[in-house]
């Protein structure tokens, strides 16, 4: 395969540099760590547990401001993470793209704050910056190419009260996200196509309660011990276009059907002294009370796709899945805590196929962290997400090109390969360089400029700076 044009390729690398913050950006940030900088092998993947500020001596915190408020239990987080992606060839769009994304992160420990014994409180918002959108511009794909794309806005997310009690029963009440505590792998954190998956984002109302919108819900959960958690939220159903209808995340709607989440979680040598291999398995559901439209049948019982048909789809009344969740470590190294050395995950998920275009879902890979010579903060891995379109999706594209001599291709599934390398720069401060490969854009969407054609798949090259204060 050719390489980009020259044109592109100084536009990419320009954008590159200019998406990593500079030196004098971190020297004028200012930091006290809050706790000693420790590796990632001593972390979870994809947390971001130390900030810039340890590395800039007096003008980390000052005035001594930030350690007065955590003393009195106030901690304000910030995080920025830009990023430039671009795809030299495929798609129905070539050329690159600059995203970022700011967030503000307030927690409350208002025990300390205000005497209310086992109660906290938690709040955050992003300010969105995005110039395209490379996988609605480019691909039109139904895998998240970048899980910080979105609409470009400042938008709230979260906001709640929680109460804990000895007993280990937690109650958490306001607006949630999902996909903080729910399907989620921590090993896959690392990559930029890892998000909520795909099976919830497509085919529950506006996308369901996760990135970039929370809605009003409340959750119970109950730690029964070191190694088992069980949760069960109940959130209102449709968050409400991020576009439109919910474009500040202000709109906390309640009068939409609700969307039930539960979930166990069973872990195992989670301790860092312990030299044996950590393991998580989750295993998960979800009912939606809503009411879907039958993606191949109408109401009047014949194929939409016959053109002897009304065309109004029959309605079927709410939509589920379930879902299981498992992280493996197969290498630890003496002292390496539960993320470090290699590990691997997994997560699998299905839903009905007649009302959801998307009923089988997986995604997993494998992930190396510490173990690179002189750099024992650095990670890096590979992934697969595959997402197969619905038997009635499918069908519906049969009977179009049965019924009504349509040259449109039949959509299967879509892929994703992700190749990732995450560099810490300084604690706090990490260089993320990327690489995907889209397979079947769509599922094998036709592509508008070629009718009857597929759009084609391709590489999306990328580097991604996080920055976190």
């Amino acid at each position: 395969m050719s390489g980009p044009p020259r044109a592109w390729r100084a536009t990419f690398v320009s954008l590159m540099i200019s998406a990593t913050p500079p030196l004098a950006l971190a020297q004028a940030l200012g930091e006290i760590p809050e706790r000693p900088p420790q590796s990632a092998a001593a972390e979870p993947q994809g947390d971001f547990p130390v900030s810039i500020r340890s590395s800039l001596g007096p003008w980390g915190d000052p005035g001594g401001l930030r350690a007065a408020w955590a003393a009195r239990g106030v901690n304000l987080t910030l995080l920025s993470t830009d990023e430039v992606l671009g795809n030299p060839h495929g798609g129905v769009r070539t050329g690159p793209i600059y995203a970022g994304k700011v967030e503000a992160i307030l927690s409350l420990d208002l025990e300390r704050l205000a005497g209310l014994d086992g109660v906290s409180a938690f709040a955050n918002a992003f300010r969105i910056h995005d110039t395209g959108g490379l996988r609605d511009r480019s691909f039109q794909r139904l895998i998240t190419v970048s899980n910080i794309e979105a609409y470009p806005t400042t938008r709230l997310s979260e906001l709640w009260l929680e109460r804990r009690w000895d007993s280990g029963l937690g109650l958490r009440i306001g607006q949630l996200a999902a996909d903080g505590e729910f399907f989620a792998s921590e090993t896959g954190k690392p990559f930029l196509s890892n998000d909520w998956p795909t099976i919830t984002g497509a085919n529950l109302p506006s996308g369901g309660p996760a990135y970039p919108l929370a809605t009003p819900g409340i959750r119970l959960r109950y730690e029964a011990g070191a190694d088992l958690s069980a949760l069960v939220a109940v959130f209102n159903g449709d968050p409400g276009d991020q576009r439109v209808v919910n474009r500040y995340g202000t709109n906390f709607r309640v009068g939409d059907p609700p969307l039930v989440m539960a979930e166990i979680q069973m872990r195992r040598n989670q301790e860092t002294e312990t030299p044996a291999f950590a393991g998580t398995l989750k295993l998960g559901g979800y009912r939606h009370f809503g009411r879907f439209d039958d993606l191949r049948f109408g109401a009047d019982g014949l194929r939409l796709a016959d053109r002897s048909s009304l065309g109004t789809a029959r309605r079927l009344r709410g939509t589920s899945g379930i879902y299981a969740v498992a992280d493996q470590q197969l290498y630890r190294p003496d002292g390496g805590g539960p993320s470090s050395g290699v590990s691997v995950y997994a997560r699998v998920s299905a839903s009905p196929s007649d009302r959801n275009p998307i009923d089988l879902w997986a995604d997993g890979g494998v992930v190396v962290a510490g173990l690179i010579p002189g750099r024992p903060d650095d990670l890096f891995g590979a992934s697969v997400i595959y997402a197969r379109i619905s038997e009635a999706a499918r069908g519906f594209d049969r009977d179009r090109v049965d019924l009504q001599a349509s040259g449109e291709p039949v959509r299967t599934a879509e892929a994703t390969f992700e190749l990732s390398y995450q560099a810490q720069i300084r604690p706090g401060w990490t260089v993320q360089p990327d690489l995907q490969y889209i397979f079947n854009p769509g599922g094998g969407l036709a592509d508008p400029e070629r009718p009857n054609t597929r759009i084609k798949g391709g590489f999306v090259f990328g580097m991604r700076s996080t920055l976190v204060y």
